[in-house]
């Protein structure tokens, strides 16, 4: 999609949204990735403007015990917020003591996944599982919402194996009649995991069942993704989940988009260098060097899709063992598509190389 064919702004989209008395400064939010959501990666897509951004999710029962792991998942700073904190568990009591701990811990929000297909997560009835029993998932809503004065919210699919409209609305309505402030449906069923296309119907039907702020979630990769969900739906915000993996200016550039109607080009090499070096600095600050390698390989392989060379820098990049070695063999790799492109000085530069619009707003 060239620059000149971004569809017009959605009207209403540049005012804040407000969760349970949480003000939101705008309606794009960072969906929570489990593996790819920690503080640094939280960090750079705050700063590119999401409006809320969540954590991994937690095990209520890691928590309840206090495994250390669970701290560390947990661990945010002021500059981020607001930050959602999701929890995933099936056990109502253990539940309100975790939501407890995690509002103790800084949440703003704290989220229950009603979502995640994996099935490790699933076999103990929780996360997507938790479709199947809309009762337990209110018992569980209802024990967390007794144990916070901070909002909680749900983040839901359309249904476990089949698209169950009924059964979303049912779904729906009792998390909301048990207190939650908020809904988030992913646009597939627990069987489709992240493949097939986004059922904007159900999400739509969700949306006009309850009365609390309903966000769309799934596949928003572009301003025509964007859209499209809202039109077809009316939801109050957009969740942006893998759209932002590689590409924390989704966030930046969409937003302009809807308080200018233009969308800004695509960020330069130069730039993608320069977020690529600051995720993987922050990642050694959080991880520390060996993990921060073994963590950083799957961000390489997201900043450097598309461009040419990637397949062998990521090759050789994955059997390196040392950061400095890692952000160095980085650095020519983007200096040398640079290069290639004939941008030799910093900033956005080469307008020329920056004119087609890709359909994953990735730079070309």
């Amino acid at each position: 999609m060239v620059l000149e064919d971004v569809p017009p702004a959605p009207r209403g989209y540049d005012s804040p949204l407000e969760i349970g008395g949480v003000r939101l400064s705008g309606r794009l939010v960072m969906a929570p990735m489990a593996g790819y959501t920690n503080l640094p990666f939280r960090r750079l897509v705050s700063g590119q403007g999401a409006a809320m951004v969540c954590t991994e999710m937690v095990s209520s029962q890691a928590l309840v015990r206090r495994h250390e792991k669970t701290y560390a998942i947990m661990k945010s700073e002021a500059a981020e917020k607001p930050v959602s904190i999701q929890l995933f568990g099936a056990d109502p009591v253990q539940m309100g003591e975790a939501a407890a701990m995690v509002e103790e811990a800084g949440a703003d929000i704290i989220d229950l996944n009603c979502g995640c297909p994996v099935k490790k997560i699933t076999k103990n009835q929780a996360g997507s599982a938790l479709l199947c029993n809309p009762d337990r998932a209110g018992e569980v809503v209802a024990s967390m919402v007794r144990s916070v004065r901070k909002p909680v919210t749900v983040k839901m699919r359309t249904g476990w194996d089949t698209v169950g409209k009924n059964d979303a609305e049912r779904f729906a309505r009792t998390v909301e009649d048990a207190g939650a402030a908020a809904i988030t449906v992913h646009g597939r069923t627990r069987q489709a995991f992240f493949s097939g296309g986004v059922d904007m119907e159900t999400i739509a039907l969700v949306k006009r069942a309850v009365s609390v702020p309903v966000l769309g979630n799934g596949s928003i990769l572009t301003p025509g993704d964007a859209i499209r969900m809202i039109e077809a739906t009316g939801v109050d915000g957009l969740m942006i989940g893998r759209g932002a993996i590689g590409n924390p200016w989704i966030f930046s550039r969409l937003t302009q988009w809807i308080r200018t109607g233009e969308l800004p080009p695509p960020p330069s090499m130069r730039e993608r260098l320069e977020m690529t070096l600051r995720h993987l600095r922050g990642l050694v600050e959080l991880l520390g060097e060996r993990q921060a390698v073994l963590n950083g390989r799957k961000h390489l392989a997201a900043y450097t899709k598309g461009i040419s060379g990637s397949a062998a820098f990521r090759e050789a990049v994955n059997r390196l063992e040392a950061i400095e070695a890692v952000m160095s063999a980085t650095a020519r790799f983007f200096e040398g598509a640079m290069e290639e492109r004939g941008l030799k000085t910093p900033g956005r530069s080469g307008a020329a190389a920056n004119r087609a619009e890709p359909e994953s707003l990735h730079a070309a």
